[in-house]
């Protein structure tokens, strides 16, 4: 279900206040509430709303002199330091007033002018007001969720409804005392801040220059009030308010100009530059204002009208009517509206110290003391798992321990016969390469007996172990079995070459598998072999193939 949100927006002239919800991107208007405001106090304001206005997450606006908002820039730095510097910030203030102040902060989207700084914004209002508040809001409903400033929730009624582009845009709430400015550059909010002075300043210069009290001059404005560039005056009295109205005119002008000035300052962008102004609120209504300030400031000027994208099918008839009447003044109170329908809004939440504490003990300890409970139900039953698990842990214990006594015991045995295995491997390959040098020695011998030319006889024969690179036999694969015969030929021996030549090839017919080296001179011929150049076969089966 869409989360139902209230704006209240307490002006010292008109009261208003919108609720309603957001589905999708369309803001659903379902109660309207404008007022004259009769009395003097905040409670009297609040009573103009009557009683049966339910307050559903509802956001208070708040402006004027009781209002401060300020900008600081700090390093980047962890959220709970950031808390922790806002608070000091703020204590320094309180001490400085000397009376309680409420406050609340939020970042500025990430600007390249920052520096790789964090710019915070920071609001403040006096503990008092918010108590006066919430007094006067006794009488209704439900409760109020949090105050915000007017300056925020005109910005957040630009992003949510406005024509928003990548240029720099100026939004004005003028109300009758103050007026709430927010400086946006595309969606990103760049300045908020709330100015003394506003559409009053048009009734004090007609009561002034024409000798009429404050309502005559109110009723004059209404009737007569034209800033038009070149308009003429339809009658004596209109053009002695329209005289007495451009030094009002001219202070409007300066406040909008300081604001950008005070943007300038306060977040250090030297070459800001605003490309139009949007104006809202009771005063920009007035006959001519925007063409008249379009003129002085060179940008385009046009009043903010968001409801042209708000479905305002559910109100009544007469709550219709007042608000398309009242279209301009109801603009914070719609972004206010917003701002408790929609989470994912830019938000500063100002509470007074015993709504904060309610709020943090509902938020944050009431959820400890639970977990707390939570924590000592389960220790008891982890206590009584626990304890069933350990005497479960001890059978296992006995049952591992009596496999680990048979574990070591046939480890001890296996290592004894690893080692006994070792040893004999050891004397199995001594055996065998005795066994392959006596047997390549006998078989060598033989065949010198029957091969040997007429003309050849034996000097030395050798038999023994090692290696022999020539002979296929390298150094790390060890020593092994090799036949060394020397001799010599006759002098008067024919063609001694081609008799050695007939005897290898006698050699290596009969032994195919042996690797032989040979040499032979005029006098003298060498022969080298071995049968074990390649990994050895079993004894039995060299002994086989031999034969």
């Amino acid at each position: 279900m869409a989360r139902q949100a209230t704006g209240i927006d307490i002006g010292r002239s008109t009261v208003k206040a919108i609720k309603g919800f957001l589905k999708g991107s369309t803001f659903h208007v379902t109660d309207f509430r404008l007022h004259e405001a009769g009395g003097q106090s905040i409670g009297d304001r609040w009573q103009e709303l009557g009683e049966d206005l339910t307050l559903s997450h509802a956001r208070v606006g708040l402006s004027g002199k009781d209002v401060n908002i300020r900008y600081t820039r700090v390093p980047r730095v962890p959220d709970w330091q950031l808390r922790k510097l806002m608070r000091f910030e703020v204590a320094e203030i309180g001490e400085t007033s000397g009376e309680g102040v409420a406050s609340d902060f939020n970042l500025l989207p990430d600007m390249p002018e920052a520096g790789g700084e964090d710019i915070v914004l920071l609001s403040m209002a006096r503990e008092s007001l918010l108590e006066e508040h919430l007094e006067g809001a006794a009488h209704l409903k439900g409760r109020v969720e949090s105050f915000a400033p007017t300056a925020v929730a005109i910005y957040n009624s630009w992003l949510r409804y406005g024509v928003v582009q990548d240029d720099t845009v100026l939004i004005a709430d003028i109300g009758s005392d103050n007026m709430d400015v927010a400086i946006v550059r595309g969606p990103d909010l760049l300045f908020a801040r709330n100015l003394s002075g506003g559409g009053d300043l048009f009734d004090q210069a007609i009561a002034a220059q024409l000798g009429v009290s404050k309502a005559q001059a109110q009723k004059l404005k209404i009737e007569h009030a034209n800033l038009m560039p070149g308009a003429r005056a339809a009658s004596p009295n209109a053009e002695r308010v329209n005289r007495a109205i451009q030094g009002a005119a001219g202070q409007i002008l300066s406040l909008l100009q300081s604001a950008i000035l005070f943007c300038k300052t306060q977040i250090r962008i030297g070459g800001l530059k605003v490309d139009r102004i949007q104006l809202c609120g009771g005063a920009a209504g007035m006959e001519g204002l925007c063409e008249h300030l379009s003129r002085s400031m060179n940008v385009p000027v046009e009043r903010f009208d968001p409801f042209g994208v708000v479905d305002l099918s559910a109100l009544p008839e007469d709550q219709a009517q007042a608000l398309d009447d009242y279209r301009l003044e109801a603009v914070a109170a719609l972004g206010l509206a917003t701002m408790g329908a929609s989470e994912d809004s830019y938000s500063l939440e100002i509470l007074p110290a015993n709504l904060a504490a309610k709020r943090d003990f509902w938020g944050g300890k009431i959820f400890l003391i639970a977990a707390a409970l939570m924590a000592v139900c389960y220790l008891a039953w982890f206590t009584m798992e626990a304890k069933k698990q350990g005497e479960t842990a001890e059978a296992q214990v006995r049952l591992l321990k009596g496999r680990l006594r048979k574990a070591r015991s046939a480890n001890v045995r296996t290592r004894e016969l690893l080692d006994e295995n070792a040893r004999l491997t050891e004397t199995v390959h001594e055996l065998y390469w005795s066994a392959g040098l006596g047997m390549q020695a006998e078989q060598g011998l033989g065949f010198f007996a029957k091969g040997l030319p007429d003309d050849f006889w034996l000097t030395q024969i050798d038999v023994s172990r090692g290696s022999d690179e020539e002979l296929g036999i390298a150094r790390e694969t060890g020593e092994r079995p090799i036949l060394v015969a020397k001799g010599r030929a006759r002098d008067s021996a024919v063609s001694p070459a081609a008799q050695h030549r007939e005897m290898i090839a006698a050699l290596q017919s009969e032994f195919p598998s042996a690797q032989v080296n040979h040499s032979v001179d005029r006098t003298s011929f060498g022969v080298d072999f071995t049968f074990f150049a390649d990994e050895p076969e079993a004894l039995d089966a060299d002994t086989e193939s031999q034969e």
